[in-house]
């Protein structure tokens, strides 16, 4: 005897939970015949409302509406199955886009359904999915906390995990990402185990939310591989969600490709019947045609903007929009549009736009750039200013209190635009303390928030012990692909954006107090680009000069330049390596002509703090010939560097080395160093586990590590340095209760940062300036190990003597003749 009508019902139902779209529809299919076999008129119209769903889910969003309002019309339906159809109308109308039909529908069917609390909770979490869309944040957190007490009480665990992943969801949409990942990451792993179109749609909802704390090449990596995983489980209305978040991730960097990605969303959700999600995927699209950046984050031009989208194209797809119920996502467009066109100088005045307390923030901040783009037009660069400071006030007041790095990279990606404008009137402007002022705005990022040391976390340790085992057995790179480090990488996360505290707001300093704090023969070199100008202004004691540089010459000299270094340090002999050794040379001399030579000779200093943009955080300053036997010291911001100055450098008393795994003259080197001190502590071999070397960390003055080091590309709280039982990671620093004065990182590559967004760069070097460390001795690139080792032995005698970090290593390089791109972050003098 063959099942019946009700069990390939249940059936089908169940593999629509678990996202099996095809088999559900052919289990339903067999579930509707055997229905209407029987005549059971009321089991027939709940196999239509399931048919429904998963027809929407493959694409066909006109049969599902059909076959509800057919079922509808059926005499002798009772409430809850009218109420049950209403529900899933009002789940057609959210994917055609007509969300304030939809709420109504999804209205009509909860009061329909309040004696069956469990479908009512499922049309609950239906209709949050609307409200979330409308911005009705705090309506769809208390339709998902409804609906998770009744699945909780009905023994639905599965069910109540997915209203608390939403719930994150809806967190995620109001700004509150710690919150988002936590609660998240609370049921990530039942609902990854459910099936795997779950997983993927967990992770691109994860995936948004790294997006919005700025970390989006990791965001925008998973983003490609969720859509191509929603393709393979014929997910059409899913992958086209994928693809529109990708795009609006590129739309920060890269509108070329965001244009090409939108589009492609706008034509799927098409297909699948979505009006709403092509009206939004083509609003993107046209952002992109109307982006007016001319610099990548790196400083390479993009390809030169095309012509505009005619002001017809983008007012009638803002009027969808506005039709279909997305007026902030049809406000943000209009705003997009007149700042293209007063920037490309097709406008003659900026339409005007009201910030209410109501505004959406990115609305908000694109008015304010655009008042201020607008008086930049009017060459009325103060009032300019002050429409940017506005805009940069309101995105302060939005953000956490925490201190997390990451987090503080997402309000420098949200205020580009306005930093942008504001350099670009304060270098109009041609004043020096107003110039400082803004490069001092756009530098002070992760610096901006004191940060308290967070207490002990066990349960850190422990899932951090469990990722060095998880990266150790995926040494091609891959270990992030497996679910449990993701899982555990994104509880780390959450620890760390939430445990990090605030002590409080940095204070932004004068030029007038920096010129104070600077001794004879000191000064600051302060670089600031504005995406076409390349500055610098040298402070010292008695003046403040600014000199415009040659950006272009930079930028032909830094091109190939991490290749030549890369090289140079693995070739030493042989007939390249004169050849290599040539082009090195020649290439250091183009970028201290362009860079130091315009001023250094006029200033004569011997000590020089720099603070720089990200376009040049790859540069290696103490090669360049002209800082020959200068001390220089490359800061993350003038605030920080006065701060760290504040207590005078007291001679180190006590030295802690570790040497990593397969170094080559690892241990030759450390011990060439701590032969300058008393009583040095010194891990090798299997000693050298992260819990010693963080242990040992605590307890001395000067630390040094000599170690392979991995860079994790816009994700900088994951480099670290490979010892005896793995990597120490970024998170790791933050488990040491009292980080050492000096830190000294012989390890290839960990002295490299990440471009982050404005002027703001991450690696492990800000890691440990951040965790309190005075000063990090580092290289951004390779360093031939005989090098290394030679020169870092010499700069400990000069520590061991009471001579600060940058002045140490300037006098080593000068006595050994070695020239290697070691060099001092924070405050090395």
């Amino acid at each position: 005897m063959g099942e019946s009508a009700d069990q390939l019902y249940q059936r089908g139902r169940h593999l629509a939970t678990r996202g099996s779209y095809l088999d559900a529809k052919r289990s339903l299919a067999a579930a509707a015949e055997a229905a209407d076999a029987d005549g059971d008129t009321e089991l027939s119209a709940r196999i239509a409302g399931t048919t429904a769903y998963v027809l929407a889910r493959l694409g066909d969003v006109d049969a599902g509406e059909r076959i509800c309002l057919e079922a509808l019309d059926r005499p002798g339906l009772s409430a809850g199955a009218v109420a049950q159809l209403q529900g899933q109308l009002g789940m057609l109308a959210t994917e055609r886009g007509r969300i304030d039909e939809a709420i109504g529908w999804f209205g009509k069917s909860i009061h329909g359904l309040s004696d069956e609390p469990v479908r009512q909770a499922n049309t609950r979490v239906n209709r949050s999915i609307a409200l979330m869309q409308t911005g009705k944040l705090a309506a769809a957190i208390e339709d998902l906390e409804a609906a998770e007490e009744v699945y909780r009480t009905a023994g639905l665990e599965q069910e109540a995990n997915l209203a608390v992943h939403n719930r994150g969801y809806a967190l995620m949409l109001g700004g509150d990402l710690v919150a988002a990942l936590r609660t998240m990451q609370s049921v990530r792993e039942p609902l990854d185990s459910e099936s795997a179109l779950w997983a993927a749609i967990n992770e691109l909802d994860r995936a948004e939310v790294l997006r919005d704390a700025g970390l989006t090449t990791e965001a925008e990596r998973s983003l490609v591989a969720v859509a191509a995983s929603l393709g393979r489980h014929h997910a059409p209305s899913e992958r086209a969600a994928a693809e529109y978040q990708l795009a609006r991730s590129l739309l920060n960097h890269d509108p070329e490709r965001a244009a090409t990605v939108a589009g492609n969303a706008a034509r799927r959700f098409r297909r699948v019947g979505s009006p709403g999600g092509a009206a939004r995927a083509e609003a993107v699209r046209l952002r992109a045609r109307l982006s007016t950046r001319n610099h990548d984050r790196s400083g390479d031009p993009l390809s030169p903007p095309g012509r505009l989208p005619s002001k017809g194209a983008v007012d009638g797809v803002a009027g969808r929009l506005a039709d279909l119920g997305f007026s902030a996502d049809a406000e943000v467009l209009v705003i997009a549009d007149a700042l293209a066109r007063v920037r490309r100088g097709s406008a003659t005045a900026a339409p005007a736009f009201r910030v209410a307390k109501n505004t959406r923030l990115e609305s908000a901040l694109l008015v304010q750039e655009l008042r201020a783009a607008d008086a930049m037009r009017r060459h009325r660069n103060g009032e300019a200013r002050r429409h940017a400071q506005r805009g940069l006030d309101l995105l302060d007041a939005s953000f956490t209190d925490g201190a997390s790095l990451d987090l503080h990279g997402s309000v420098m990606m949200r205020g580009l635009g306005l930093l942008t404008v504001g350099l670009g009137a304060a270098l109009r402007s041609g004043r020096p303390d107003t110039v400082f002022d803004w490069s001092e705005r756009a530098r002070l990022g992760s610096e901006r928030v004191v940060p308290v040391r967070p207490s002990p976390d066990p349960g850190l340790a422990a899932d951090l012990a469990e990722l060095r085992v998880l990266r150790m057995n995926h040494p091609d790179g891959g270990w992030l692909a497996d679910p449990r480090a993701r899982a555990l990488q994104d509880r780390a996360r959450e620890h760390q954006w939430s445990g990090t505290g605030a002590a409080g707001l940095q204070r932004r300093v004068t030029l007038t107090e920096v010129q104070t704090g600077i001794a004879p023969g000191e000064a600051l070199a302060n670089f600031v680009f504005d995406g076409e100008r390349l500055v610098v202004l040298v402070v010292d004691c008695d003046d403040a000069v600014m000199t415009e540089l040659d950006w272009a010459a930079c930028r032909r000299a830094m091109r190939g330049l991490r290749a030549d270094l890369d090289v140079h340090a693995a070739v030493s002999t042989g007939p390249m390596a004169e050849i290599v050794r040539t082009s090195l040379t020649d290439r250091l001399a183009a970028l201290s002509a362009a860079l130091l030579e315009p001023w250094l000779a006029r200033v004569g200093a011997s000590r020089v703090a720099l603070t720089i943009p990200g376009v040049l955080a790859g540069v290696p300053w103490a090669m360049l010939p002209a800082f020959r036997g200068v001390a220089i010291s490359v800061a993350g911001s003038a605030s920080g560097w006065l701060r760290r100055r504040e207590q005078p450098y007291r001679t180190p008393a006590s030295a802690g080395f570790a040497v990593g795994p397969r170094v080559p003259r690892g241990e030759e080197e450390v011990l060439l160093a701590a032969d300058s001190w008393r009583d040095p502590a010194v891990l090798t071999g299997g000693a050298a586990e992260v819990r010693a070397v963080t242990a040992l960390a605590g307890d001395v003055d000067v630390l040094h590590v000599a170690a392979h080091g991995r860079h994790a590309l816009d994700n900088p709280m994951f480099s670290g340095f490979e010892l005896a039982d793995g990597t120490l990671f970024g998170y790791d620093i933050d488990l040491i209760p009292e980080v050492p004065d000096t830190v000294i990182l012989s390890a290839c590559e960990v002295g490299r940062s990440s471009v982050r967004w404005g002027e703001e760069a991450v690696g492990m070097t800000r890691i440990w300036l951040h965790a309190g460390a005075r000063a990090v001795i580092a290289a951004p690139v390779v360093v031939a190990d005989d090098d290394a080792c030679e020169l870092l032995g010499a700069v400990h005698e000069g520590l061991a003597a009471g001579i600060a970090p940058s002045e140490a290593l300037a006098a080593a390089s000068v006595r050994t003749g070695i020239v290697a791109p070691f060099q001092v972050h924070g405050a090395g003098f």
